[in-house]
């Protein structure tokens, strides 16, 4: 077969063909056929990625667009910024060629260079006007004869090294799949009965791989079980499920889809074979648990304002604090009850998420409803002065499901777990035709289990943008709580590098450093102290490298209110002196312990310990 034509026996009505055939020039090669175009037929190319609310314009990767009909040339005319029309006729086969640039070192979109090739099919393959819903066939050729692909697509006709062709029941699924290619570290494991694949690309020479597959595997049982309880058997709604992981020096972040998951970690994060893993690796496993819960929640269990996606624009939805927040609840929650991490080490990363919240003056003003809805525009376009205008919906809708389910284990009629499962059958499993969950529906299955209306906590605590109750109830739930002194940085309202000097990152809305004019941008170089301490013997000017060394220079003795030095500031090669008065008393912070409700026996202790 010509490496450059799909296979005339693969019988689809769609088959894209994907090649490399020079992987240093970062460009795939992909050929197009449709069995059966409409006349001047459109195609397009998504502009965003589901999961990950930001329009990308894909289409700005794609190049040297051709097609042709029974040999000959056929016009192609843009139409916008991801729509063509071919200028074609009904009655033989299309076929399209390109090439896109992929250069994307992220889960999003697509890279390929001569030792790892990664897509996702929204970066590469074209949408058909009207034919979305039938069958797409995929045949991915082997750039290299030691690579070797995976992905979560369902395989029509492949090799050993799984190049061949893939096919997917409708566009939706084939976007859904994204492609490993290279020479990954691999291995197989089953969940309750579920085959499930572990890739891993560019690893460390050396890392415990038993391990990471032995809790991943406790992580899967746990989120199974969390959905269909002890025996899941057919009720799972995948057939199998990969995981694939790309390492890097530094990075971080993952993308759901309907049966894998695209991971990226640092190198760190990797548990090393004889050494006890830390908070690195910790956070890991949390990554592995959030995507893995999605393929429940949001994948399946989806937003009524995607059902369905709509790839030519923004979708917008005001429920991403109960699709991403309510997952990153459990997401910890979930190590806890697979055993990987013991209740201090869970409420240390639930304390954690307090920290993140208290330390956005954006939650002042910005409810989880405005969050979710604008995250197009703020969530994943941020600058220095994000905190201050939103609150994130991960973090904040997470706590709002801990408020939610200590709420209703308090009062002892149902649980959030009870809720979500609930809803997952109600909005998706039974639902014929699917379309999607509201928040009408939340409150509805709330009021039922719960034996009352929530229609206050949904005004509070997602519309409005008063405090959670969290103190009170986790005091309730057998939590001590006890105040330590925030961060200098946080007291200060700064976000912050330190080194040589104190590169400014962000100023919080009402703190010091922003009394004082300071910026993001601002180098802070030093300090110069007040007369009165210049009289005492003091020297006048100090270099700093840190906050630390601000409160080391300022003279001890003075009463907090006078607190007070000159800041050395440089902006733009200008040097400038602020005027900064430190706060009379230190900001203080949570530090969560288990308490009484730790120290319970099982039975009583799961009523008001849900975590256990």
């Amino acid at each position: 077969m010509p490496k450059n034509k799909p296979s005339s026996a693969a019988g689809a009505p769609l088959h894209y063909l994907v090649s490399a055939p020079e992987p240093h020039t970062h460009l795939f090669h992909v050929t197009l056929r449709v069995a059966e175009p409409q006349i001047r037929q459109e195609v397009s190319l998504p502009v965003w990625i589901p999961g990950s609310y930001l329009v990308r314009e894909f289409s700005r990767h794609l190049q040297c667009l051709s097609a042709t009909q029974d040999g000959k040339p056929c016009p192609v005319r843009q139409l916008d910024k991801q729509r063509w029309q071919i200028g074609c006729l009904p009655g033989a086969p299309l076929e399209l060629r390109y090439q896109v640039y992929a250069h994307d070192d992220s889960v999003r979109t697509a890279w390929l260079d001569a030792a790892r090739g990664f897509f996702n099919p929204t970066s590469l393959c074209l949408q058909v006007s009207g034919q979305t819903h039938v069958p797409h066939l995929i045949e991915v050729l082997s750039p290299d004869k030691s690579w070797r692909l995976a992905t979560g697509l369902t395989p029509r006709n492949t090799g050993k090294r799984g190049f061949g062709s893939y096919l997917a029941p409708d566009y939706d699924t084939l976007a859904d799949s994204p492609f490993e290619m290279g020479n990954f570290w691999s291995a197989d494991f089953d969940v309750c009965g579920i085959p499930h694949r572990f890739v891993i690309a560019s690893p460390p020479p050396a890392f415990d791989g038993e391990r990471l597959l032995a809790d991943t595997r406790r992580i899967c049982e746990a989120a199974m079980r969390f959905w269909h309880g002890d025996k899941p058997g057919k009720s799972v709604p995948f057939e199998r499920y990969v995981f694939l992981l790309r390492t890097v020096d530094e990075g971080y972040g993952g993308l759901e889809h309907l049966n894998s998951t695209a991971l990226i970690a640092g190198r760190k994060h990797l548990p090393r074979p004889g050494e006890t893993p830390g908070d690195d690796y910790t956070t890991l496993l949390g990554l592995i648990s959030h995507e893995y819960f999605h393929a429940w929640n949001v994948k399946r269990l989806r937003p009524a304002e995607l059902v369905p996606y709509n790839y030519s624009r923004e979708n917008y939805t005001d429920l991403l604090w109960f699709f991403e927040g309510f997952t990153s609840y459990y997401d910890d929650l979930l190590l806890l009850r697979a055993g990987c991490i013991d209740a201090a080490g869970y409420l240390r990363l639930l304390n954690k998420a307090v920290d993140s919240v208290q330390a956005s003056p954006g939650r002042f003003i910005h409810s989880l409803a405005q969050s979710s809805f604008e995250a197009w525009t703020k969530y994943y376009r941020q600058d220095a002065n994000t905190p201050n205008i939103t609150v994130s919906y991960y973090t904040k809708g997470a706590l709002l499901g801990l408020c939610l389910d200590l709420t209703l284990r308090q009062e002892g009629r149902t649980t959030l777990d009870a809720v979500m499962r609930t809803l997952y059958q109600r909005c998706y499993a039974r639902q014929k035709p699917l379309r999607g969950l509201s928040e009408a529906d939340v409150a509805a299955v709330l009021q039922e289990l719960g034996g009352r209306s929530f229609a206050r906590e949904l005004r509070d605590w997602v519309h409005g943008t008063a405090e959670l109750p969290l103190e009170k109830l986790l005091r309730r739930a057998g939590v001590r709580i006890v105040q330590t002194p925030a961060p200098l940085a946080r007291q200060w309202g700064l976000r912050c590098k330190e080194g040589a000097s104190i590169s400014v990152l962000g100023v919080a809305r009402g703190g010091v450093a922003e009394a004082a004019g300071m910026a993001a941008g601002d180098e802070w170089l030093g300090i110069e102290l007040e007369e009165a301490d210049v009289a005492k013997g003091s020297h006048a000017a100090w270099r700093v490298g840190n906050l630390a060394d601000v409160q080391a220079y300022l003279p001890p003795g003075r009463k907090p209110q006078e607190r007070s030095c000159t800041a050395l500031v440089a902006r733009d090669r200008m040097l400038l002196r602020l005027p900064l008065t430190l706060p009379a008393a230190p900001e203080q912070q949570w530090k969560l312990e288990p308490g009484a409700g730790a120290r319970k026996k099982s039975a009583e202790r799961q009523k008001v310990w849900p975590w256990a």
